[in-house]
């Protein structure tokens, strides 16, 4: 395991992370995530990284413009996803997994064209991103 930090990721940023493509609301926010998601959850042994799962803002939205204190302007949408989130990968509050443990969880949990239902509401469903990044997923041999 790595000597860094846990993450702390609210529940849908699980799925968020995985079909991360370098788009986001700001330059910060989108500079901000690709550090989390490209250089460490997708670097070598990123499979390692223990992210700890909180109720409230986490490291992703940090820098996001719509960030409000320990909420999200959009509270409601975002509590929403989140509780479809956990429920879909049974997260439990301030659980600690590692990234190969989330992904292994995605890929039992979460078929392909289950996100219309899981990420229902999202404003980046519609990119397809997220699809492509589970489909990739469920492609690969191992977890």
């Amino acid at each position: 395991m790595s000597n860094a930090p846990a993450l702390r990721f609210r529940p849908h940023h699980f799925l968020c992370s995985l079909g991360f493509q370098g788009k986001g609301y700001s330059d910060a926010f989108t500079a901000n995530m690709r550090n989390i998601v490209e250089d460490r959850l997708r670097a070598p042994k990123g499979r390692d990284t223990l992210i700890k799962l909180t109720g409230y803002t986490d490291d992703i939205c940090a820098p996001c413009p719509k960030r409000q204190g320990r909420l999200c302007t959009n509270q409601s949408a975002i509590a929403t996803l989140d509780r479809s989130h956990a429920a879909a990968l049974h997260l439990k509050p301030y659980e600690t997994l590692t990234w190969g443990e989330a992904l292994t969880r995605i890929k039992a949990n979460v078929p392909p064209g289950a996100l219309s239902t899981v990420c229902a509401g999202c404003q980046w469903l519609d990119y397809g991103l997220c699809e492509a990044a589970l489909k990739r997923l469920h492609d690969k041999d191992e977890g």
